[in-house]
């Protein structure tokens, strides 16, 4: 079982830091690269590019929370997200 998970290409996990701007404000964003490829396909969906995707998450969450006290995390979970929909735009319904 666990061979799907431990076997799999150290360079998936490999933490790659990239620089964002984020309410005019340049910070730098460290993932794992699996995460940084699922982002992608997620701003694709969505119609956004991947910069614009972030900045957008980052200012609607700052405007429901007040804060974005872990911008990484908020990032995870929202590929994980994004993954257990199917990786359908926001719009569209999950098949029954």
């Amino acid at each position: 079982m666990c061979n799907l998970y431990s076997g799999q290409d150290p360079a998936n996990y490999e933490t790659v830091k990239r620089s964002v701007r984020l309410n005019g404000h340049v910070t730098s964003v460290a993932l794992e690269r699996q995460f940084w490829d699922i982002l992608e396909r997620l701003a694709a969906t969505e119609g956004f590019s991947l910069a614009q995707f972030l900045a957008r998450l980052h200012d609607e969450h700052l405007a429901r929370h007040g804060d974005v006290s872990n911008f990484s995390s908020l990032l995870r979970v929202a590929c994980t997200i994004y993954l257990s929909r199917g990786e359908r735009p926001s719009g569209e319904a999950a098949a029954a």
